[in-house]
């Protein structure tokens, strides 16, 4: 006697594969895992249980968010700054560290993120929604994405929101991220009207140009999350 394989009943549909994406498009996104319980043994017997799940895939990014109010060139010095960045992350729920966006005595504003994070993944704001498409591209002429607003740690647009009349950044930094010869207010500790720092305008697009401003301004200052840690926000 021959043994004949005869097939089993059709299985349920597997999960489908996920479209490509542009370097623009890294929003979270949601898909349904279908996953079989039983399966039937017979034509005649019960049809399949399905579970369905729901997961969120997160794509590595890194969050420039600005600070909830403008700031002075006194600033308690550059770990002043970090101190805002860090704390009001740490109050919305944030996990990763965050540091100021400034060039310091001591500190280039290029090196501040972790080198292996700095060419790999997109700087997006608080939104998840993609400002430029890494870090490294900053410093290298880029400009930021058309339409895609910069937001403070408590959700302002600071580009049309009133807490901020100057619409200009603190940067203290050349065009390639290095600290600024006297362009720093003195490390960040001076807000005095004759000394000047190096600051940009956020209507362009372009987080270093290089403009000088007096250090009695007040200005946005922005915060880098410096590593990818995973998801961001609890």
């Amino acid at each position: 006697v021959k043994a004949i394989n005869i097939p089993g009943p059709q299985g349920p549909p597997g999960v489908p594969g996920l479209p490509g994406l542009s370097s623009g498009v890294r929003k979270l996104l949601k898909i349904t895992l279908i996953t079989t319980t039983s399966a039937c043994s017979s034509d005649s017997g019960p049809p399949p249980r399905v579970r369905s799940r729901l997961i969120t895939l997160v794509f590595p990014q890194l969050h420039l968010i600005a600070l909830n109010s403008p700031q002075t060139g006194f600033m308690k010095g550059i770990r002043g700054a970090d101190f805002l960045c860090f704390t009001q992350a740490q109050a919305i729920g944030m996990k990763g560290t965050f540091r100021a966006f400034l060039s310091a005595r001591l500190q280039d504003l290029q090196s501040i993120v972790r080198r292996a994070d700095r060419d790999r993944m997109p700087i997006v704001n608080l939104k998840d929604e993609v400002l430029f498409d890494s870090w490294n591209s900053i410093f290298n002429h880029g400009t930021m994405k058309e339409n895609v607003p910069i937001y403070s740690f408590d959700g302002k647009n600071v580009l049309t929101d009133s807490t901020w009349p100057e619409k200009m950044i603190w940067h203290g930094s050349t065009s390639a991220g290095h600290q600024h010869m006297d362009g720093y207010c003195e490390t960040w500790r001076v807000g005095d009207h004759a000394v000047s720092g190096m600051a940009s305008s956020l209507h362009n697009g372009n987080l270093l140009e290089q403009s000088s401003s007096s250090c009695s301004s007040s200005l946005v200052v922005l915060c880098i999350e410096n590593s990818y840690v995973g998801q961001a926000k609890r």
